[in-house]
């Protein structure tokens, strides 16, 4: 069973985190479960619907059960898995740590590898995955998987950097797309797939990339900073083109699209990872340290599935809420 551990999780900073119904949800956090050693890639699987989230120092993957509300083992052993996402055929992608790889899961429970290699040298430690509607597989690659034996192997960086790269989806090739990190972790497209978001947490900044025709990325801008006691991980997009940012100790942060950060969620625990899901799209589920929580919120994640044409509205696009 669920647990009540917080009364008042949201902090308005901005006026626009009140008009646009950011703190109207959930008065307080749910926890659904408490024994990790450090939980991470919360992802909701519509079909199931189940949250899949890894626990990378105890080398396993978890599963909640949305209608029972039980916790049960997904996998295990599961190479130091840390980031999850579903493609456009519904199949689980994951970044392992431990085996320095990027996986596909088949449809009868196979494992596929996408990635290990760049170059002819082992990837670091994959560390968060996305996939663009032209089905090609986006992911960070920093060193938190080599540094030491918690939260993988420890081990000397191959590739000597840590960047970006993209998965051709015809071909399989590996492309490096973007560089110059300290530690690349969240990645996220914008609702309309113009630019590619990526936090890195040594940094403290998340940089906002066009992409190209072609899948190449320009130079990135600057699009947030975090402040003081915050560190940033992973990202998502609301459908009102906010960015809600896992932000470790100081809770999930939410983001104006103009880069202001507006609102605060209050969490007990730093936060890792964050992910939209629910039969309505609309209960934030975070992964923090120990545990798994929820909120049910008045605010929506960006469509599961992008409309007819590919592309979501771009944020410019989308009515602002009155200031």
């Amino acid at each position: 069973m669920s647990k009540i551990v917080d009364s008042g999780p949201y902090e308005i900073l901005d006026r626009r985190f009140a008009t646009g119904r950011c703190a109207n949800g959930d008065s307080r956090l749910e926890r659904l479960f408490g024994d990790c050693r450090w939980a991470e890639g919360p992802l909701y699987l519509p079909a199931w619907r189940q949250v899949v989230f890894s626990d990378i120092p105890n080398d396993r993957m978890l599963r909640w059960d949305e209608e029972t509300g039980a916790v049960g083992l997904f996998r295990s052993p599961a190479g130091h898995s840390n980031g999850n996402t579903l493609d456009r055929e519904g199949r689980l992608i994951t970044c392992e740590q431990g085996h320095r790889r990027v996986t596909r899961t088949e449809h009868d429970g196979s494992i596929t590898v996408l990635a290990d290699r760049y170059e002819g040298r082992r990837f670091n430690s994959p560390n968060d995955a996305v996939v663009r509607s032209d089905g090609s597989v986006w992911f960070s690659d920093p060193t938190f998987g080599i540094t030491s034996d918690y939260e993988g192997h420890r081990a000397q960086s191959e590739i000597g950097a840590a960047n970006v790269y993209r998965v051709d989806p015809g071909t399989g090739e590996v492309r490096m797309v973007a560089d110059g990190f300290g530690g690349p972790n969240g990645l996220v497209f914008s609702p309309d797939e113009r630019e590619l978001y990526v936090s890195d947490t040594v940094s403290g900044r998340i940089r906002a990339f066009e992409v190209r025709d072609d899948g190449t990325l320009a130079d990135g801008r600057v699009f947030a900073e975090a402040p003081e006691g915050a560190a940033f991980d992973n990202i998502r997009f609301d459908d009102g083109g906010r960015l809600w940012v896992a932000a470790m100790a100081d809770g999930v942060h939410c983001y104006d699209p103009d880069g202001t950060l507006i609102g605060r969620l209050r969490v007990p625990e730093p936060v890792s990872n964050i992910a939209f899901g629910g039969p309505k799209n609309n209960r934030l589920f975070i992964t923090a340290t120990t545990s798994l929580y929820s909120l049910v919120m008045a605010v929506t994640g960006v469509p599961r599935v992008l409309p007819p044409g590919g592309v979501a509205p771009h944020p410019a696009e989308i009515s602002a809420p009155v200031r």
